[in-house]
């Protein structure tokens, strides 16, 4: 039993059922850490249990009854841990604890910053420096900006449940859901490219949340982003697990149901005239399932769409982007010009990206001292060793 695996797929699910059950997030973290713990001691002798997501439920829900009860003289609290004790029979049935989970973590009262790290770290199960990595700050910041969200639930009785206000409180939760797919599709560190599970629990998720909001666009089009964007995983490496850039992937590789379906989430997106970030972005990626080859892509439409996309948030992140849908029109020297205006020095990706065009132009020692600067910022093992490959091969 792979009790790590274990561990990436059913933390989030075992803490929403408690959060729900006790209303207390740390007690709910703590309880399910602990009942991984034991996991850990018990399964390697005693073997994995018929069901291992509801020994994990259980054995948490047993821990936090078992400390509300010697911690707390408070009638309430007590009536609370009876209260879970009796609903114990409910251990397998989840319903939509993860989705109450997210619009809690995704209240008004939070910083968006704050909703997404603490979805990621409730819902996802990433460590603290998981998620300081993927926001780009140090892990310590990180670690406070997750207690005082936590601190900020507890104190202002954040409720646990869906809100009436759905498009009110949409914003957050859907660029929560697209930062967990992310940290799926590259993975932030570790020795595999891609965690499927976090790509498949953010598509979960976005298909929760176009069943609860068939009608708003930007919900249907970051459904259709995540579709796109994961129909390329299974090309992204080759046998021995190495990276392959786009352009070089086969395309028979791709999952045409994926593609089938995010193409049509783009088309309904397009009869609705409401264009937003996710439909952009969709649509770009939908250009690229069009294309046959790499040559054939219709690099003029994307750098369009990356116009729209750049006018509608002018982020660095999106001007590195379409930076190299330029490079593809114009060559490199355009988008260089465009990248060493872009202040992204902590960003890997952004010395990547300037690496490959400075090899482009023929200037190998500046594009080493690029690679030097992307190699020392990944911390994905895969993404690393690619990119001192492609820096041996400036020489070779």
């Amino acid at each position: 039993m792979d009790i790590a695996r274990v561990f990436r797929e059913e933390y989030g699910r075992a803490v929403s059922v408690l959060v729900r059950a006790f209303g207390d997030i740390d007690l709910a973290e703590e309880a399910v850490q602990d009942a991984f713990a034991e996991a850990v001691r018990r399964w390697p002798s005693s073997g994995p249990p018929p069901s291992p997501a509801g020994w994990i439920i259980t054995t948490a829900r047993n821990r936090a009854i078992d400390r509300v009860r010697r911690e707390s003289t408070r009638d309430d609290r007590q009536a609370a841990a009876v209260l879970a004790a009796e609903d114990e029979g409910e251990t397998e049935v989840v319903g939509d604890d993860r989705l109450r989970l997210i619009f809690t973590c995704c209240h008004p009262a939070l910083a968006p910053a704050a909703q997404v790290a603490l979805t990621l770290r409730l819902l996802g199960g990433l460590t603290t420096a998981e998620i300081a990595r993927a926001f780009l700050v140090p892990e310590p910041t990180m670690a406070q900006r997750l207690v005082r969200a936590k601190g900020k639930i507890r104190d202002a009785g954040i409720p646990y449940r869906v809100p009436e206000d759905l498009a009110a409180r949409l914003r957050p939760v859907l660029a929560v859901v697209y930062l967990v797919f992310n940290e799926g599709y590259v993975a932030s560190s570790g020795r595999e490219l891609v965690r499927d599970d976090l790509c498949a629990e953010a598509i979960r998720l976005g298909r929760l949340l176009v069943e609860l909001m068939p009608e708003e666009p930007e919900v249907v089009g970051l459904l259709a982003l995540m579709l796109l964007t994961a129909a390329r995983s299974a090309a992204r490496t080759d046998a021995d697990g190495a990276v392959v850039l786009l352009r070089d992937q086969d395309r028979t590789r791709w999952d045409r149901d994926l593609i089938t379906e995010g193409q049509a989430l783009v088309r309904w997106c397009l009869k609705r005239g409401e264009p937003g970030p996710y439909q952009l972005q969709a649509a770009i990626n939908a250009v690229h399932s069009d294309a046959a080859t790499a040559a054939a892509t219709d690099w003029p439409q994307i750098v369009a769409l990356y116009d729209q996309l750049l006018a509608m948030t002018p982020t660095p992140i999106v001007a590195l982007n379409r930076a190299v849908a330029v490079a593809e029109i114009t060559g490199p020297r355009a988008a260089l010009a465009i990248v060493d205006d872009l202040n992204l020095d902590s960003y890997y990706l952004f010395h990547a990206i300037r690496a490959d065009l400075l090899r482009r132009l023929g200037w190998v020692e500046q594009a080493a001292d690029a690679y030097d600067a992307a190699i020392a910022r990944a911390d994905n093992a895969v993404e690393r060793e690619h990119l001192c490959r492609r820096r041996e091969a400036l020489t070779s």
